[in-house]
């Protein structure tokens, strides 16, 4: 059963990178997505980036989308040090949908989730990345 767990959270956060994959492709843009348009102006528009910030936005949705990849891979082949890589990915996730509210703002609820499944998961609440381990 408890593998079973794992199994499943290590492929929602595959999911949950594939998604941020999307924000990249839409963003840079190298694809059109209807549920994700293209635009240079973030925080209902009130900060405007111009084509290269958006660019620079773009990466981020995408160092995202690697560290969500890398942390379900690190959990399906048991490398005990997932912690940090799905902190700075939740991190960086947060910034992007937070940027992005009205069109990404599920994700800043699956990051909220994410960083309860840390607290979860680290002795005394404390990250275990904190501690050195």
């Amino acid at each position: 059963m408890k593998t079973l767990l794992w199994a499943i959270i290590a492929a929602l956060l595959g999911i949950h990178g594939l998604i941020h994959l999307m924000g990249f492709f839409a963003y840079w843009p190298l694809l059109t997505l209807t549920d994700l348009p293209y635009k240079t102006a973030l925080l209902g528009g009130a900060l405007d980036l111009g084509a290269v910030g958006m660019r620079v936005y773009s990466v981020l949705w995408l160092a995202a989308a690697l560290g969500f990849i890398s942390t379900s891979l690190a959990l399906v082949v048991g490398w005990k040090r997932w912690q940090p890589v799905l902190l700075v990915s939740v991190l960086i996730s947060a910034a992007v949908t937070i940027l992005d509210w009205s069109t990404a703002f599920r994700g800043t609820f699956i990051d909220l989730a994410l960083l309860l499944i840390l607290v979860y998961f680290s002795q005394n609440s404390r990250l275990l990345i904190l501690r050195g381990r």
